[in-house]
C-alpha cells in the first residue's frame, strides 16, 4: 500500500530524497576542507616568479650568447619555455608543480604549452586526428578565436583614432 503524504518520513510536497537548496548548503559546509588562502597566493606568486625568471635567464642566455638584442632574443625564449613546459608535462614533472603551486603556473605561455600537451597525451590512444589533434585544440581553438578577434578589434579602433601611425 502507498504511504500517504503526511505520513512519518515523507514529506508533504516533495519526495523523500529531494532536499532544498538551504539544506544542501549547510551541508556541504560541513564537509567542505578549509582553504589556505594566504598560503596558496604565496606559493602561485613564488612559482610563477620562478618561471618567469627562468624566461628571464634564457633570454639573457641567448643575448649574451648569440650577441643579439633582446627583441630578437624573445622568439628563441618563447620557444624554449614552450619546449621545457611540454618536456616537464610528458614526464609528469609539470603538473606536479601545477598542483602545488595553483594558478602559479598559469604563466601565459608555459600554461598554455602545458594545457595543450596534456591533452594530446590524454587522448592519444584515440588516434593522432580525432585523439590528439580533435581534443588538443578544444582549448587552444578559443584562446586563437579571442586573440584574433581582440587583435582586430584594436587594431580597428588604432586605425580609426589614428594612432601609431597611418589612419583611415
Amino acid at each position: 500500500m502507498p504511504a500517504k503524504s503526511g505520513q512519518r518520513g515523507f514529506r508533504t510536497n516533495s519526495s523523500p530524497l529531494s532536499i532544498n537548496e538551504k539544506d544542501y548548503q549547510s551541508v556541504s559546509q560541513k564537509h567542505e576542507p578549509s582553504r589556505k588562502v594566504f598560503a596558496n597566493c604565496v606559493r602561485a606568486f613564488l612559482v610563477g616568479g620562478v618561471i618567469c625568471v627562468i624566461g628571464q635567464a634564457i633570454q639573457e642566455a641567448f643575448m649574451a650568447g648569440m650577441h643579439i638584442p633582446a627583441k630578437e632574443a624573445a622568439a628563441p625564449t618563447a620557444s624554449m619555455m614552450i619546449l621545457l613546459s611540454v618536456i616537464l608535462t610528458c614526464i609528469g614533472v609539470y603538473d606536479k608543480i601545477a598542483q602545488w603551486a595553483g594558478a602559479g603556473t598559469a604563466v601565459p605561455i608555459t600554461g598554455f604549452a602545458n594545457s595543450m600537451c596534456s591533452a594530446a597525451l590524454e587522448y592519444r590512444s584515440e588516434g593522432l586526428v580525432l585523439g590528439v589533434g580533435a581534443n588538443m585544440f578544444k582549448l587552444a581553438g578559443s584562446v586563437v578565436v579571442f586573440g584574433v578577434v581582440a587583435a582586430f578589434i584594436v587594431a580597428v579602433i588604432y586605425a580609426i583614432l589614428g594612432v601609431g601611425g597611418n589612419h583611415l
